[in-house]
């Protein structure tokens, strides 16, 4: 390794689109996807009424109680809007996924094509891609940014399992974020108790995100990318993650490799 060698480059011009393309992702989800729950309230009304409109016919003054057949007619509204709030917290969820993933392939995408300019390894290039997020961070650590100490690196680790959660349901990472962040567990509307409540009694099902928390989400990410050094340097005597480093080295062995054999 090249004492002082620039292994990753993060240019200015590149560095503003990434975060201009995070904007406009969050404000198009906004405007075409998560507006449409602003007045769940109405459509829950209008939903009781087309469910008067569509039984009208078949009531009967002498035979049907009039109070029993409104109490169907609200049960309706009420039902459509649980629908609806379901359908928001799956939508908010899978905004936050899109902007969580969308970050964690511009990230991978950008340290594989550094390495490759930089080591000329294709092999290293294709492990970034293939490593977890923690080998990522300890692969960006490794080149002397302390990513783990920013103060919105928790926002990140949170948005990652949470993200998880929603896409593979119980398993790991659940367990994980029970144990780390429960606060993303949000308890049943129906319990009448939730302090005497067991957490352990809620499943995946019960992960959400508020507004406010996706929010945060975002702003973590965005300071995520102004926050990423102009230039990470190589230096002699550095420890690599040793997935990392053995890619580098058979490459450069395959290299040499290839250099000692004669022409004919």
């Amino acid at each position: 390794m090249i004492q002082g060698q620039v292994v990753f480059y993060m240019w200015h011009s590149f560095r503003q689109s990434l975060i201009h393309k995070h904007y406009f992702f969050l404000e198009q989800a906004r405007k075409r996807l998560l507006s449409q729950f602003e007045d769940m309230g109405t459509d829950s009304k209008r939903a009781a009424v087309e469910w008067l409109a569509k039984h009208s016919s078949g009531f009967n003054s002498d035979r049907d109680d009039a109070e029993s057949y409104y109490e169907s007619a609200y049960d309706a509204g009420i039902e459509h809007y649980e629908l609806l709030n379901g359908m928001r917290d799956q939508t908010r969820l899978s905004v936050l996924a899109g902007l969580f993933h969308d970050w964690e392939k511009q990230l991978r995408d950008w340290m594989a094509k550094e390495v490759r300019h930089s080591y000329g390894s294709e092999n290293a290039a294709n492990k970034i891609w293939k490593a977890n997020f923690s080998q990522i961070i300890d692969l960006i650590e490794s080149y002397g940014w302390p990513i783990r100490n920013a103060q919105y690196f928790e926002r990140i680790d949170e948005c990652r399992c949470v993200v998880n959660v929603y896409k593979h349901g119980d398993g790991g990472s659940f367990v994980e974020l029970k144990k780390k962040y429960p606060y993303y567990l949000v308890i049943p509307f129906a319990v009448i108790d939730p302090i005497f409540f067991d957490v352990d009694l809620l499943d995946y099902t019960n992960v959400k995100v508020s507004d406010s928390q996706l929010q945060e989400f975002s702003d973590a990410i965005v300071n995520f990318w102004q926050d990423v050094p102009e230039r990470l340097y190589g230096r002699d005597g550095m420890e690599v993650p040793d997935w990392f480093g053995n890619a580098i080295n058979t490459d450069q062995a395959t290299r040499l490799g290839n250099r000692s054999v004669p022409k004919n």
